[in-house]
């Protein structure tokens, strides 16, 4: 799909919240009416994310366009039902536009935001809090990576491999619960210390959404995906003179961001699944039983300025494993550096620079071997992005990232992914 052809899609679905949606009201009245429903407990926001992209080498040249529009309700269960601790969620996603990886032709994916259009219920959950809010327990439709394999530096790229690696992401049947493509499941978080957490989580093994159109959970043969991981913060909790807040955990906690976290996360899923590589007398692919993989993650303040706490440097390292048996790659590495107010008169922009290699495991290289098909044994992907908050509704990031061998095709051009992302929130 070309920008001309989704240029008005684009345009119509920004439009609608501008100046239709809700309720064909003016936005001071809209932002009116949501402090008065914030005041009674529930939280209404409208989110729209949209990138144009401008791909060269990889598969072909061209442009595309693609959105997602968000529309979120967050209930307060203390203020609406008197209930402390309880919190109720939902989001609901459209997705539209073009894939800029279909042109490019890498395998980690240039941008995050893009994936097949659709409409969809992408989370709804329930979470309740005790034990002073050192317990929670989450139940519902639910995207992992909101807190498994988390790095707060990385979430500024837009390379899909910073949200989460290519071993993990690229696993299960038809991968794990993460966007867009989300599942049933339960979490568990425990806080024995302000800034320790164990988090876990028993999850459907396959998607709600399913590829052929149908929607089921728990279905026979999807196994479960079990998700584990225990992170260590240091958090400053600046302007909170109590501390009470430190001891806040799970998903709208409120806390401020960390400036430091060490994280080790494990997963394994329940289900069978066929060997890449090896098959029996009869030509049948080998079966395995479950399948495993384990990460690493590390964020760092490296600097901050004593005139503006705003003004900082973070770099962060993320490295993962899986079974290269059943899974295509099976280690990654990214790393990354964001310096927050580049500009002394702008200190809510991010500058950052990053690096995604993600490589082929045994199984797929053997077998690439076997029929013939010459690959590389990994993929590169170099990114340099800005993000000029203009306003505290509207934010605008140009980016630019180079990706070596796409897809680990020896004779693919490398790419080059010229693209502009802006987010409007309401």
């Amino acid at each position: 799909m070309r920008i001309d052809d989704v240029k008005p899609i684009a345009s119509w679905s920004i439009a609608v919240f501008l100046l239709g949606c809700p309720m064909s009201v003016r936005a001071q009245d809209w932002h009116r009416t949501k402090e008065q429903l914030a005041k009674h407990g529930a939280t209404v926001t409208v989110v729209y994310g949209g990138v144009f992209s401008e791909l060269n080498g990889g598969v072909r040249p061209g442009d595309t366009y693609s959105g997602n529009l968000n529309l979120q309700l967050s209930i307060d269960g203390e203020r609406l039902f008197g209930r402390s601790g309880l919190t109720m969620f939902a989001d609901g996603l459209w997705i539209h536009g073009g894939q800029p990886s279909g042109l490019l032709g890498d395998a980690q994916g240039v941008s995050n935001l893009s994936a097949p259009s659709t409409i969809t219920l992408y989370e709804a959950w329930l979470q309740y809090n005790v034990f002073d809010n050192r317990f929670s327990v989450l139940a519902g439709r639910y995207d992992l990576n909101a807190e498994f394999y988390h790095v707060q530096t990385a979430g500024l790229f837009l390379n899909s491999s910073f949200g989460i690696g290519p071993e993990f992401s690229g696993s299960g049947l038809e991968g794990p619960s993460v966007f867009p493509d989300t599942s049933i499941g339960v979490r568990l978080a425990l806080k024995p210390a302000p800034n320790v957490v164990f988090r876990g989580a028993v999850l459907d093994g396959v998607p709600i959404d399913r590829p052929d159109g149908s929607i089921g959970a728990f279905k026979r043969g999807d196994g479960l995906l079990l998700v584990s991981e225990v992170a260590l913060l240091n958090r400053t909790a600046r302007g909170d003179q109590t501390g009470k807040v430190r001891f806040r955990i799970g998903r709208a906690s409120g806390l401020a961001p960390y400036d430091d976290k060490v994280a080790v996360g494990a997963w394994y899923y329940t289900a069978t699944f066929d060997d890449l590589n090896n098959v029996d007398s009869k030509g049948t692919p080998v079966q395995h039983q479950g399948s495993s993989g384990v990460y690493v993650l590390g964020d760092a303040t490296l600097f901050r300025s004593k005139v503006d706490s705003r003004r900082r440097i973070a770099g962060f390292v993320e490295s993962g494993f899986s079974d290269g048996r059943v899974n295509r790659f099976n280690r990654y590495l990214g790393v990354g550096v964001v310096a927050s107010g580049p500009l002394a008169t702008r200190p809510t922009d991010e500058l950052g620079l990053a690096l995604a290699i993600a490589h082929n495991g045994s199984g797929f290289l053997a077998h690439q071997r076997r029929v013939g098909v010459r690959v590389n044994g990994s993929e590169t992907a170099v990114e340099l992005t800005y993000l000029a908050q203009i306003a505290n509704w509207l934010a605008v990031q140009p980016d630019f990232q180079f990706v070596i061998h796409p897809n680990t095709h020896p004779l693919a051009r490398n790419g080059r992914a010229l693209q502009l992302r802006f987010e409007t929130t309401f």
